[in-house]
């Protein structure tokens, strides 16, 4: 057992060795195939150690940086190469949308994907940067490394708006006990300690102090001890259900390239209509339809709106529906909305989506890249955003936080003035075929519902549609390119969160033990 420990050890060396000594094109090739294979921890492959290995190739990247005569630079292009890799594998599905109207927008998806994520692999890069610049050998490197990258990935979810997708956290989709930890620390927590665990696995192919080791085991146990306490969490918790509340989520499965054109809107609407009216063994007294449902926009269809009067009669509908309104000057707006019908066709509440998508809802620096012939998918006039989460009464059921979409990603920013009791979050990932996106995106809702200890219940065109509970477990589910419903009762709230009380402030408390750790560390390892 001694010799075959040490000939891993040996091995270990052997490699963390050569990769430090990578220059050149070398260096940002095995930067960026490590960054292709991390793409693949996320959903749906769920390859999750391919991640750790990432975090720790660039830990090393960076202490071979720190030879060279420019190490922050170099530092900075590896993180940017093995970011690069990684956004390509995991958002690759963005070209989709460009194939819906291929006469115009196909010839920017090549452009749209690379010009993604080379964009977002900014965001590792500076964090690169920031550890080599603080860098110090030892241990207090992994502590600073983390830091920078966790600090880093929450800029990546804020910055022009954000863009969290396929964070560190979600690494984890293979691990609901370990997600539970959401409900206290956050995704951006979980991908805080996600960082160091990678980040400490380059400990073990360093030369330094055997105690150094002490490090990734200890994060070792405490993950098998947020696996175990999520676990019990999980078994202790029972599925309850809020009675008197009968769902029916209507997935129509209509493709997006037919969804507005005049042969198919009879067609469309007629499939909506009567998935809603199937007979089943329950008589459903909320439906709930996907974004954007109607082929048209809703308030100005006198027969659409006398339909939804009767199919109301006696329960509730929540339908994304897009809508216009002038605005200053005559001038037409026009919003990605929700809207919330009670009985006998009376709207309760019209909800407009505040987080709009970049290049497909609105174009940002719109003025100049006009001029270079991009506009978003939406049409040349995009969508007005609306003020904010809100929760609306229902009289069918308790009071709900509507969600459209891409809202759904954001950690900290889907509750509104109160509390609701269930999100509905409408969606329509048809714009990305058979790919991965819908399973990432399912993956997001599934971590909010954690998150906020309420459930989700998720309505998509194409699917996956599903009701989740409060704990990220699916109850039920309809997957991509089905078309029909999903009768479920409404899963019951649970108390709120640690991080629905406290939000933000439990990772930035976590960031600065991190941090002083590093300190900490650095100064031990002062000669």
């Amino acid at each position: 057992m001694e010799n075959l420990a040490a000939l891993l050890a040996r091995k270990l060396h052997e490699f963390a060795g050569f990769v430090r000594g990578l220059s050149g094109w070398r260096r940002f090739a095995l930067a960026f195939v490590t960054g292709l294979l991390s793409g693949l921890a996320f959903a749906p492959f769920g390859v999750f150690p391919f991640l750790l290995l990432a975090f720790a190739i660039l830990v090393l990247l960076i202490d071979g940086a720190a030879t060279r005569p420019h190490p922050v630079r170099d530092a900075a292009f590896a993180g940017w190469s093995l970011a690069f890799g990684q956004f390509l594998a995991g958002l690759y599905w963005v070209g989709y949308a460009f194939m819906v109207d291929a006469a115009d927008h196909a010839w920017q998806m090549p452009f749209a994907v690379l010009f993604l994520s080379g964009g977002l692999a900014l965001f590792p890069a500076l964090a690169c940067g920031i550890a080599a610049y603080v860098r110090r050998a030892g241990l207090s490197r992994i502590f600073f490394f983390a830091a920078a990258y966790a600090t880093c990935e929450w800029l990546r979810g804020h910055v022009l708006t954000g863009f969290p997708w396929n964070i560190p956290a979600y690494g984890w989709e293979w691990s609901l006990g370990i997600l539970q930890s959401t409900s206290v620390i956050g995704a951006y927590g979980l991908s805080l300690l996600t960082v160091l665990l990678g980040a400490s696995l380059a400990l073990f192919g360093s030369p330094g102090r055997r105690a150094h080791l002490l490090l990734p085991a200890a994060l070792i146990v405490l993950f098998a001890g947020l696996a175990i306490a999520g676990d019990i969490r999980l078994a202790v918790s029972p599925e309850t259900d809020v009675p008197g509340v009968h769902l029916r989520i209507v997935q129509p499965d209509v493709p997006q390239a037919e969804k507005y054109k005049r042969q198919f809107v009879a067609r469309n609407w007629s499939r909506l209509v009567g998935l809603s009216l199937r007979k089943s063994g329950v008589t459903p007294n909320v439906l709930v339809w996907p974004e954007a449902a109607p082929p048209f926009l809703l308030a100005r269809e006198p027969v659409a709106l006398d339909d939804i009067t009767v199919l109301t009669a006696h329960r509730t509908l929540i339908t994304g529906a897009q809508r216009v309104e002038f605005g200053p000057g005559a001038k037409l707006r026009f919003y990605n909305s929700v809207y919330l019908f009670g009985h006998g066709g009376k709207i309760i509440g019209v909800y407009d989506k505040f987080h709009l998508v970049p290049f497909g809802e609105y174009v940002p620096f719109a003025g100049l890249l006009a001029r270079l012939g991009v506009t978003q998918l939406a049409g040349t006039s995009g969508f007005t955003p609306g003020d904010g989460p809100h929760t609306y009464a229902l009289a069918d059921a308790p009071d709900v936080g509507p969600l459209v979409c891409y809202e759904i990603l954001f950690p900290g920013a889907v509750v509104g003035e109160a509390r609701p009791s269930w999100f509905v979050n409408v969606t329509d990932d048809s714009w990305f075929g058979p790919s991965s996106g819908p399973y990432q995106h399912l993956l997001t809702a599934r971590v909010r519902a954690i998150e906020e200890g309420l459930p989700v219940v998720r309505a998509a065109n194409t699917g996956i549609s599903a009701v989740i509970d409060p704990l990220g477990r699916v109850r039920t589910s309809l997957g991509l390119r089905k078309m029909g419903v999903l009768d479920a009762h409404l899963p019951s709230a649970l108390a709120g969160t640690v991080y629905a009380r406290w939000g933000g402030a439990t990772f930035w408390l976590l960031l600065a033990l991190v941090v002083i750790s590093g300190l900490y560390s650095a100064r031990e390892e002062r000669p």
